[in-house]
C-alpha cells in the first residue's frame, strides 16, 4: 500500500522530529539576529571593523590552517552543520518512517524537483552568462524556515513538519554532493587519500560504539583538515563522518543508537553556534544606498537567484510531489489539500546557509558579484517567508483542528489516539 501524500507517520518518529524542531527553531531565531547584526554592522560607520573581523587570520601557519574568521565559519563550522545532517539522514532511512522506499519517495524527489528547477530557471536567465552561481538556489534553509513557521503559529500538523525537515535533509545532501562535485577547484590527491586514515579509523571506533571524544575529535579535525587541504570544500568531511556512525545498537535490532546519541550532543552546537555564528560572517553585505540596491537586483545573476528560490522552488517541490503521486497513486492525507504541498514549497524557496556557502564557492568571498548574491538571497528568502506566510495562515483553521485532533489522548497513555488507530 502507497502512504498517502503528507501522511502522519508513525508516533515515535512524530515525536522525535517534534524535538529536532524545537531545536532548530531556537537555532533559527539566533540565525536571524546573526544575519540581522551582519547587515545593521555592515552597512553602519563602523562597517570596516566588521570588514576587518572578517579578515583576521587565526590558525597553524605550519599546517597551512591560518585561516580568516570568514572561511573557519564556512569551512569549519559549517562541517558541524553538516555532520549534523549526515547523522540526521542517515538515521532517516535506517530506523526512520523512511526505510519504507515508498514512504521515502515523495520528499525524495521533491527535493529532486526543488533542486533541479531553480538550477534551470537560473541557468535560463543568465544563459551565455555567469553559469557558475546555478546551484545557489537549490538549497533549502531548514532553521530560517522553521524561524518563519514559528512566527507563523505552533498548530502545523506533524505531517507538514516531517515532510519539511525530510525536503530539507535531502536536499542538504544533494548541496554537498554539488559542492563536492562542480565547487571543487584544484584537487590534490595525496591529502585526500591520506584523509582516509583518519577517516577510516574514525569509523571503526565508531562502528564499534567508542564515544570517547579525546579519540574521536583528533581523528575527525585530521580527516577535515586533510579534506580542506586536498581543495574539496572541508564540509564533506562532515558529511562523511556522519554516515560512519551507526544508527541502530548493536545488542538490539532496532532503536537509537550512538547516532542519535551524536545528533544530541552536536545538533545545539550547529544550530545555536554554527549556523548563527556563519550568517553573523557571510550576512554582512554593504548595500550602497538606493544605487546600490537597484545595481544590485537587476544583476542577471541576482535576478535567477531571485527567481530561482521564489519561483523555481515552489515549481520544482509542487511539480515533483504531483507527478510521483500520480504515478504512485498516493492521495493527499485526510484533512489536507495541494494548497498545503504549495505553502511548503514555497516556504522550501527559504535558501539563506548554505546559498551563501555556494554564492562564496562561486563568486569568491568579498567580490562584488558575491555581494549581489547576498543582497539576491536576503531579498528571496524574505519574499519566499512572506508569500509563504501568507498562504499558509490562510489554512490555519485547519491546521489547528488537525493539530488538536493530534494532542487528544483520550485513554491518557501518552500516545495521541491518531497514532493508534
Amino acid at each position: 500500500m502507497t502512504p498517502n501524500v503528507l501522511s502522519r507517520g508513525s508516533w515515535p518518529e512524530a515525536r522525535r522530529i517534534a524535538d529536532i524542531l524545537r531545536k532548530e527553531t531556537i537555532g533559527g531565531a539566533l540565525l536571524l539576529a546573526g544575519a540581522v547584526i551582519a547587515l545593521v554592522w555592515a552597512n553602519s560607520p563602523w562597517s570596516g571593523g566588521y570588514r576587518a573581523l572578517l579578515g583576521r587570520t587565526v590558525g597553524p601557519a605550519a599546517l597551512h590552517l591560518d585561516l580568516s574568521l570568514a572561511t573557519w565559519a564556512a569551512d569549519g563550522l559549517l562541517a558541524i552543520f553538516f555532520f549534523v545532517a549526515g547523522l540526521e539522514l542517515k538515521r532517516e532511512f535506517v530506523a526512520g518512517d523512511l526505510r519504507d522506499p515508498r514512504r521515502a519517495a515523495i520528499p525524495v524527489l521533491a527535493a529532486v524537483g526543488g533542486v533541479a528547477v531553480p538550477a534551470l530557471v537560473y541557468a535560463g536567465v543568465n544563459r551565455g552568462g555567469e553559469l557558475a552561481g546555478w546551484a545557489i538556489p537549490t538549497a533549502t534553509d531548514i532553521a530560517f524556515a522553521l524561524a518563519v513557521l514559528a512566527v507563523i503559529g505552533r498548530c502545523l500538523p506533524s505531517a507538514l513538519r516531517t515532510f519539511l525537515l525530510t525536503l530539507a535533509v535531502v536536499d542538504d545532501l544533494l548541496a554537498i554532493i554539488i559542492i563536492a562535485i562542480f565547487y571543487t577547484a584544484g584537487l590534490s590527491v595525496l591529502p585526500l587519500l591520506l584523509a582516509l586514515l583518519p577517516l577510516g579509523l574514525f569509523t571503526v571506533l565508531v562502528q564499534r560504539r567508542v564515544r570517547s571524544f579525546w579519540l574521536l575529535l583528533p581523528l575527525a579535525f585530521a580527516t577535515w583538515a586533510l579534506v580542506h587541504a586536498s581543495g574539496v570544500h572541508a564540509t564533506v568531511a562532515g558529511v562523511l563522518m556522519g554516515f560512519a556512525v551507526p544508527v541502530l545498537r548493536r545488542d538490539r535490532g532496532d532503536g537509537p543508537g550512538l547516532a542519535e546519541h551524536f545528533e544530541h550532543r552536536f545538533r545545539p552546537l550547529s544550530a545555536g553556534v554554527a549556523v548563527p555564528v556563519f550568517a553573523l560572517m557571510s550576512a554582512g553585505v554593504t548595500v550602497g544606498g538606493t544605487d546600490g540596491l537597484r545595481a544590485a537586483l537587476t544583476d542577471p545573476v541576482a535576478v535567477g537567484i531571485m527567481l530561482g528560490l521564489v519561483l523555481g522552488k515552489p515549481v520544482g517541490i509542487t511539480l515533483a510531489t504531483w507527478l510521483t503521486a500520480r504515478f504512485t497513486r498516493a492521495r493527499i492525507d485526510p484533512g489536507l489539500a495541494w494548497i498545503d504541498v504549495v505553502g511548503l514549497a514555497v516556504l522550501g524557496g527559504i535558501g539563506f546557509t548554505v546559498s551563501l556557502l555556494i554564492g562564496e564557492l562561486a563568486f569568491g568571498a568579498g567580490s562584488e558579484r558575491d555581494e549581489h548574491v547576498k543582497v539576491a538571497v536576503l531579498a528571496g528568502s524574505l519574499t519566499a517567508a512572506l508569500l509563504a506566510t501568507v498562504i499558509l495562515r490562510l489554512r490555519n483553521r485547519t491546521y489547528r483542528r488537525i493539530h488538536e485532533a493530534e494532542q487528544l489522548d483520550a485513554d491518557r497513555d501518552d500516545i495521541p489516539d491518531v497514532y493508534q488507530g
